[in-house]
């Protein structure tokens, strides 16, 4: 065992069974890969890399599985508790491993998903994600053989990982069902849950680490409440295990998911990132743009940032050119829809919007119109996803009630918020600003 030290949690604990992995090349790639893409630009301490994440996600999922687990909260049969913290610690280190240079930046580049021969995927023409490419790394690449050395001792294999990591991996097997008080349960929900619901470890990591980075404190939320008070839901339904929360813990859940709410509204898709990412886009879908990700996976492990910053250099496009030299187009307008207003208050902003565009567009003035959606929660209302509110009562069996029905936030909050902008050069933006009065710009 090895001990790596880190900014947010301390000593983080290597296993001796997990050093080969992370010790793979394509782990250690995860070094060149930055967490938040452009977002440098905007925070300067934003440099901290997906290596650094996942292994925090990895210390995070091992103190979360340890606390809903507790021999005091469910009697799980030694071997089982074993197998299973193993299974979790590999998920959490592995979930972000298909990442593209500059994260999620560089999707717009991928192949179609078929291109990738994932082992067990349906045929499709859709472009392939970064969670195609976790699936392709796991599955059938140089690194499956490290995993199936590093898990043999526990009885598990790369599959049963994709599986705990994306919902839709078909097990044919029994590994995740157990006996527990003479009931066999199924543990996959739960133990995909902790890597991939509105409480994982995976947001529990991220949000902490990015707002420490980023010099802010919208991240910030009640770790070690909401860590203390989760637990879990065995279904009679169904006989499969969920995670649920202690019914104390419920206002820190909203704090934490508000949290990721305005993270996202306030740093991620802030206008100088936006930006970046929308000249980037430009660049990879000019036809002059010969950069393309590989869906050959060994040639993939070689597409870091540096890679990415490297073509970009010597490229004579004028987006490319532009992101090597830090010289962004500059926000004219910015609206937000989704904020509890009037209709009349969203449609003057609508208006506006639409009637500077038409203006640049009449005007001949090269511009970049984006529309950024920020939304409160991706897994609301799905069934598999499902998250419960444990309320412990004095004279009976505590109750699970579905974490939606607990709170009031998903219906009083707007689930999605679209920020809208507009972008132009820098010497177009001062002389339509010189131009005043009379143009698009006369607000009043």
């Amino acid at each position: 065992m090895i001990n790596i030290r880190d900014a947010i949690h301390g000593a983080i604990e290597i296993e001796k069974h997990e050093l080969p992995v992370l010790d793979s090349y394509f782990f250690q790639r995860l070094r060149e890969i930055k967490q938040t893409g452009f977002a440098e630009h905007s925070f300067p301490g934003a440099t901290h890399t997906r290596y650094i994440h996942s292994l925090g996600a990895t210390h995070t999922i091992t103190q979360i599985f340890q606390s809903i687990f507790s021999p005091n909260k469910l009697k799980l049969p030694a071997e089982a508790y074993k197998r299973f913290r193993a299974l979790a610690r590999f998920s959490a280190m592995l979930h972000d491993i298909g990442h593209g240079p500059l994260s999620h930046t560089t999707e717009f580049a991928m192949p179609e998903v078929h291109k990738l021969k994932v082992p067990g995927a349906k045929k499709s023409n859709r472009k392939a994600s970064h969670e195609d490419y976790t699936l392709k790394i796991l599955l059938d690449s140089p690194l499956t053989p490290i995993l199936e050395k590093a898990t043999a001792h526990f009885g598990f294999t790369p599959l049963h990982i994709a599986a705990a990591i994306e919902s839709h991996i078909e097990v044919n097997d029994d590994f995740f069902l157990e006996k527990v008080d003479g009931q066999t349960i199924d543990f996959r929900p739960i133990l995909h849950q902790l890597i991939s619901s509105e409480l994982d470890a995976d947001r529990m990591d991220y949000l902490r680490r990015d707002s420490y980075q980023c010099g802010v404190n919208y991240g910030v939320f009640e770790y070690d409440w909401i860590l203390s008070n989760l637990t879990f839901h065995i279904n009679e339904n169904d006989s499969k295990c969920y995670l649920a929360l202690g019914h104390r813990g419920l206002y820190a859940f909203e704090d934490f998911l508000l949290s990721r709410y305005h993270m996202f509204l306030m740093v991620y898709l802030h206008h100088k990132t936006v930006v970046f990412d929308e000249m980037l886009s430009n660049f990879l879908n000019d036809p002059t743009c010969d950069y393309h990700l590989p869906a050959d996976i060994e040639q993939y492990a070689h597409c870091t940032d540096s890679h990415l910053y490297s073509h970009l250099s010597n490229s004579q496009n004028q987006w490319a050119k532009r992101i090597v030299e830090k010289r962004p187009y500059r926000m004219l307008l910015e609206t937000h829809s989704g904020i509890p207003n009037t209709e009349k208050a969203r449609e003057q902003q609508e208006r506006l919007f639409k009637k500077l565009k038409n203006d640049l567009e009449d005007r001949n003035i090269p511009f970049i119109a984006n529309t950024s959606v920020s939304e409160l929660s991706k897994y609301f209302g799905k069934s598999d996803h499902t998250i419960y509110v444990r309320y412990d009562n004095l004279f009976s069996e505590p109750s699970f009630i579905p974490l939606q029905k607990c709170t009031s936030l998903f219906t009083q909050y707007p689930n999605t918020r679209a920020v809208s902008r507009l972008y132009v050069d820098e010497h177009d933006y001062i002389q339509i600003r010189k131009d005043g009065k009379g143009s698009a710009l006369d607000f009043d």
